[in-house]
């Protein structure tokens, strides 16, 4: 298992929303690739980014931002999502020097459209799975749907997909730790990657994760810039335990 730290970017700064709530956010630094040069001298070979605002509006509106990231954090392999809704979006972000792009409202909504994109960029794609309970939810989790988490997973699993990332909202942000038995089933469920997101508060919750040794990452978040996981030593426990 590996460690990626998560950068959420609001208004051109870095952030983090509690439960999903964008009048509920925590302001942590104002210039996101100082971050994230932070997060490579720690260690990190990963970094996971969402643009929050381009989730609520359905299209890439951080893009600047994200730009600044991957000139001045080279080496870092980088996922990018939030309102990446057109082909072109996909295209323009792999340009930039994205390594993968992730999909979630538009792949939900329509999947035959996901399912080309997936396929026309193997191994490029994340898709994003974000739950209440085990019922997906969209639109910058604002949009409840019925579609059922472990379903949806399976059908994604016949595409040449790099991941899915799991994220349980009740858990986001809330220091809480994850909900591990659900992200595990899902692992066991489908032959691929799974990345589990959410409530990943202490390293004993880095511990648990590794432990399962069917979840293939963690993004780690909130809990970074709190102070209550140190990055360099969640990393060095993953390479012992893997």
């Amino acid at each position: 298992m590996y460690i990626i730290p998560a950068i959420d970017i609001l208004g051109g700064k870095c952030v983090r929303l509690v439960q999903g709530e964008y009048n509920r956010y925590i302001n942590y630094e104002d210039d996101p690739a100082k971050k994230a040069i932070e997060f490579k001298n720690a260690g990190s070979e990963w970094l996971h980014i969402i643009d929050l605002d381009g989730a609520k509006v359905g299209k890439c509106v951080n893009i600047d931002a994200i730009r600044d990231i991957v000139e001045n954090a080279k080496g870092l392999n980088i996922q990018v999502g939030g309102g990446i809704r057109e082909r072109q979006s996909v295209a323009d972000l792999l340009r930039l020097g994205i390594t993968r792009v992730i999909l979630g409202t538009k792949a939900v909504s329509d999947f035959d459209w996901f399912s080309d994109v997936a396929n026309d960029y193997p191994g490029k794609v994340v898709l994003s799975l974000d739950a209440r309970g085990t019922k997906i939810a969209t639109e910058g989790w604002k949009t409840e749907t019925s579609i059922e988490l472990i379903d949806i997973a399976k059908k994604a699993a016949q595409l040449p997909l790099a991941a899915i990332i799991f994220t349980d909202i009740n858990k986001d942000g809330m220091l809480a730790g994850p909900n591990i038995e659900r992200t595990k089933n899902l692992a066991e469920s489908v032959n691929l990657p799974i990345i589990a997101a959410g409530g990943v508060t202490t390293i004993d919750d880095i511990r648990k994760l590794a432990e399962t040794k069917v979840i293939s990452a963690a993004i780690v978040g909130r809990s970074l810039y709190e102070g209550t996981i140190n990055l360099a030593a969640a990393i060095a426990l993953c390479k012992k335990l893997n």
